[in-house]
């Protein structure tokens, strides 16, 4: 019987945006980094693989950071390894 993953939730300003997201990612039990504007509609979702490191994100916090321009409140739901 596998325990289901835990769910933080962070409300960040689009400015603060990629900061949160590099300082979760480093954390390093991250599953899943999901991003939604401030009327909940989802705008992105990222599944994060225990060691993936480095290159393989690149492209992913780019995609973030544009969000991040284009964003003024956005909240990021967070699902950790139980």
């Amino acid at each position: 019987m596998s325990e289901e993953p835990r769910r933080e939730t962070y409300d960040v300003k689009g400015e603060d945006l990629l900061g949160k997201v590099k300082s979760l990612i480093s954390e390093g039990n991250v599953r899943r980094i999901t991003i939604k504007d401030k009327s909940g509609r989802e705008l992105a979702s990222f599944p994060l693989t225990i060691g993936v490191v480095g290159v393989v994100f690149a492209p992913m916090l780019a995609a973030i950071g544009a969000l991040a321009a284009l964003i003024t409140e956005c909240t990021i739901t967070v699902e950790r390894a139980p």
